[in-house]
């Protein structure tokens, strides 16, 4: 992107620079009729010549300017005659894409000795944005910076040129303070150069620095929502989630965030601010809307949002699709144990034994505990012992002392009420 803006801008300044060929007129007019001027005059025949190739120019007969240019013998020429002819000849080679070639000739024209000081400045200025707009960024940038050093008051375009090339040879530190030169100069930068020195600076990962630009760029472009998701990130890196959160929320209620992604951070950044009950609340009108995708990670999302806010009664059915989703059981199990706060204990068995049968659980030995202990409060001692030795045969294989223990003690609460 970087790449592509800089070659449009250095294309676009340098089709402003190409105006100087008008000058040639007003030499011409000034050699014809006064001879007082102290200006550099062209010859009539010769100037008679270049304006033709400049009406040829003009319409794009860049082939017709070239063979009229031809014409002239340029060791005949005058200083300044042949600094305009090569000027010429460089925006015809460049509007025909032929860099090196454009390079040249704007080189001729300094050569020639024909230029004054401005235009000379100009033409250095011209030759390095050549390089630029060639890809060439080593030599850009030298040629830039001699610029620079070489004139008193630089602009602000010819720092973000800098920037640029400095930036595509993954000169980072060397590109960063350019490109703040280059948003501080001007009272309207283009969005373009604060986009670079926000890369440069989250490349360095300045992330306070990275704040006010991104916040430049949403007054610049508020309805692009890649700008509020940066600076939420940002937040998020500097572990200033109140504010990562209030972003995101503010990009949400300007209707921004309409990607199943988006919807989701904003769900989570919710629940690590402690406000799992709105993030319920969103997801389930965004899956209500369709602006979610109803798999199994969002349902279980939902479901997990409900359990936080204590909810449980609204996660249940939630969780139970997520849980038939799955590949495995082990939402089931988390199931049985929603339905074990609300002592539900036929719908924790039913869960388990779902669990069970779909396999591949993390710990079957808590899900044989809880079995167990589902059993046991329906009153079902024996089948409940039955589980509870299971749970206490994978405990003693997984050395998990704790869930030994706790089967261990409801075998003997059942065999104490057998006596």
């Amino acid at each position: 992107m970087l790449r592509t803006s800089c070659k449009r801008f250095c294309t676009s300044l340098l089709i402003v620079g190409s105006l100087f060929i008008m000058s040639v007129q007003w030499s011409y007019a000034q050699g014809s009729g006064d001879n007082r001027t102290s200006a550099p005059t062209i010859d009539q025949a010769t100037g008679k010549i270049l304006n033709e190739a400049i009406e040829f120019l003009n319409q794009d007969k860049h082939n017709e300017a070239k063979q009229v240019l031809g014409t002239l013998a340029l060791d005949r020429l005058s200083p300044y005659e042949k600094s305009r002819v090569e000027q010429i000849l460089a925006s015809i080679e460049y509007n025909q894409g032929n860099y090196d070639a454009a390079r040249r000739h704007m080189q001729g024209a300094l050569d020639s000795g024909g230029l004054n000081e401005q235009e000379a400045s100009q033409a250095r200025y011209q030759i390095a944005q050549m390089y630029m707009a060639d890809e060439k960024w080593v030599e850009g940038a030298a040629a830039m910076e001699l610029w620079i050093k070489s004139t008193p008051t630089p602009n602000s375009a010819a720092y973000y040129l800098l920037a640029v090339a400095y930036y595509q040879q993954e000169k980072y530190d060397a590109a960063l303070v350019p490109a703040k030169k280059a948003v501080d100069l001007t009272d309207t930068p283009q969005e373009s150069w604060i986009q670079l020195l926000l890369a440069l600076l989250l490349q360095k990962e300045n992330y306070k620095e990275a704040i006010p630009v991104l916040e430049q760029l949403i007054a610049m472009a508020p309805e692009k929502k890649t700008y509020w998701s940066q600076l939420s990130s940002v937040y998020g890196q500097l572990e200033d989630y109140a504010n990562a959160l209030a972003i995101l929320q503010l990009a949400f209620h300007g209707n921004l965030l309409t990607e199943d992604s988006e919807i989701r951070r904003l769900a989570d950044m919710m629940v690590l601010q402690n406000a799992p009950y709105r993030a319920a609340q969103l997801l389930t009108t965004a899956l209500e809307q369709k602006k979610v995708t109803a798999d199994g990670k969002l349902y279980e999302k939902l479901a997990n949002c409900w359990i936080a806010s204590r909810e449980y009664k609204r996660s249940l059915p939630v969780l139970e699709k997520a849980a038939s989703m799955s590949p495995d059981g082990n939402l089931y199990v988390r199931l049985a144990e929603v339905n074990m706060q609300l002592e539900s204990w036929p719908a924790v068995s039913a869960a388990l034994q779902n669990a069970l049968n779909k396999g591949k659980l993390r710990d079957l030995g808590n899900a044989q505990l809880l079995m167990g202990i589902s059993l046991y409060n329906q009153k079902k001692n024996a089948d409940a012992r039955t589980w509870l030795q299971r749970a206490a045969s994978s405990a003693a294989t997984t050395k998990n002392q704790s869930q030994a223990r706790t089967a261990n003690g409801y075998i003997q609460l059942i065999d104490s009420l057998r006596g």
